[in-house]
């Protein structure tokens, strides 16, 4: 996918209000189930990502500040290479074996199963994108995020970025993609980032500009990050920021 913004800079360059990074490489406890998911982390991955970023989806009587405001006008946009590798692989695995195949393995091999799983919870009904990148998938949804943001009736845009560590099918096709010149490269761990991002002066929060630095070779966090490391770095330094508002 290639998304060219032809924006303001104030467009292209959205403002983080809320931000958060799920590294289980440094995570001390398992990360809590989504029901109707299994076998898998991505999900409980991609979900715990979202509401520390968000907070917890609220109620009727306490709702959720920061997606109020906004349940038609919140896009969400959801980046990977490999995506949910560890379903695809189950169910193919199954199928080729002749054993009987879980139906839920198939359901949730698409990737915005979760996605829209996370839009009921938060009552958000603005448009859903997926993309897969074998190269620039943090610029990529950051792009394609400052798109949407260019559409008067999109006021914020969840970007999410989200890998598993590689099994040895992903590691060959990382490999792969390196030999080729991609930038598509695997985390140590499960990791996944989430942002909110509006308009630069469209809110009164606290706020970072969405510029991700450029990665330094070399360095072991870069590495064990992998694709995700700008985004990562950029929702650090998103959330220093804001302080104790997140």
């Amino acid at each position: 996918m290639t998304v060219t913004p032809t924006g303001t800079t104030s467009v292209r360059q959205p403002a983080v209000v809320a931000a958060a990074v799920v590294d289980t490489a440094t995570e001390r406890g398992e990360l809590p189930g989504v029901p109707g998911f299994v076998v898998s982390a991505f999900n409980p991955l991609v979900r715990e990502t979202v509401r520390r970023c968000l907070g917890d989806p609220g109620t009727p009587d306490v709702p959720n500040p920061l997606t109020k405001p906004f349940p038609d006008s919140t896009a969400i946009v959801l980046a990977t290479v490999a995506a949910d590798a560890t379903t695809s692989d189950t169910a193919s695995q199954k199928l080729l074996s002749g054993r009987v195949h879980n139906p839920l393995l198939f359901f949730q091999s698409v990737t915005t199963s979760i996605v829209g799983h996370l839009a009921i919870e938060y009552g958000l009904t603005g448009p859903i994108h997926c993309v897969a990148v074998d190269h620039g998938a943090d610029t990529t949804a950051l792009d394609a995020a400052a798109l949407l943001l260019l559409d008067d009736t999109i006021d914020q845009v969840l970007v999410i970025g989200v890998e598993l560590a590689p099994n040895p099918r992903t590691a060959a096709a990382f490999e792969r993609l390196a030999a080729l010149g991609h930038d598509g490269r695997p985390p140590a761990a499960d990791l996944a980032v989430a942002l909110l991002l509006r308009r630069p002066g469209a809110t009164d929060r606290t706020v970072v500009p969405a510029e991700p630095e450029a990665a330094e070779p070399g360095r072991d966090d870069d590495a064990a990050a992998g694709h995700l490391y700008r985004l990562a770095a950029l929702a650090e330094r998103a959330r220093r920021s804001l302080g104790e508002e997140r």
